[in-house]
């Protein structure tokens, strides 16, 4: 597989994998399936263990991410965002030709195809290699939906939000109550916490910052589900 290292935060179907560097850690972007899921594999640099984001449809260009050299990451971690099947496709297949221990939220775990090792909920941590995601329990696209917070420790945050916040909007809810927990948990647990230079990887599509959708959540609020 390709993979470019100019970061954009677009990527296209079935094109190349787009690869972040920051100082600890690599971020790498990649499209699979026909709804255009966005799975991540993040690699501890100094340590060459890596997790998976997602491990939603097309196993084999998920494997090929790793490559084939001798000092290609390892992966050890598979993290499911949300219990929706375009999330996790993948996950048997990659979780079986890895050994990786799979995570998830305990509300969303019953729905997916492999039980998961590990159980996490809001405030939880998970360690890749040198590097800790923070988990962050976000109600209303599912009842069972994280996201996970890198902090750089020499630059700004770095967020993956599954389909809980894209540019736009918060993810698709059910009801009025589930928009509005939604919503209420985006706005307190992520835009009163994070600056505005906060990079976010959402689960479809292109990314953003925090900073460029600060300024628009009361018209999300106003606007409804």
């Amino acid at each position: 597989m390709e993979i470019v290292d100019e970061y954009t935060g677009h990527v296209e179907p079935g094109g190349a994998a787009a690869r972040r560097t920051l100082p600890e850690l690599t971020i790498t972007k990649v499209s699979v399936g026909p709804m255009d899921n966005n799975s991540y594999l993040l690699t501890c640099r100094k340590t060459g263990e890596a997790a998976l984001i997602d491990a939603a449809n097309d196993p084999q260009r998920l494997l090929e991410l790793l490559g084939h050299e001798d000092d290609r990451p390892q992966l050890r971690t598979i993290i499911t965002t949300h219990q929706h099947a375009d999330h996790w496709q993948a996950l048997g297949a990659v979780a079986g030709a890895t050994g990786s221990n799979t995570i998830a939220h305990p509300l969303d775990s019953a729905a997916l195809p492999v039980p998961p090792d590990t159980l996490v909920t809001h405030g939880d941590s998970i360690e890749i290699g040198e590097i800790t995601l923070s988990v962050i329990h976000l109600r209303g696209h599912t009842p069972g939906s994280i996201a996970l917070l890198y902090r750089d420790p020499e630059g700004h945050p770095h967020l993956f939000t599954g389909d809980s916040l894209f540019p736009g909007g918060v993810g698709k809810t059910n009801s009025p109550e589930d928009f509005k927990s939604l919503l209420d948990d985006v706005e307190n647990r992520l835009f009163w916490e994070l600056p505005d230079e906060a990079w976010f990887y959402p689960g479809h599509g292109d990314d953003s910052t925090i900073g460029e959708q600060r300024e628009h959540i009361q018209e999300w609020r106003q606007r409804g589900w």
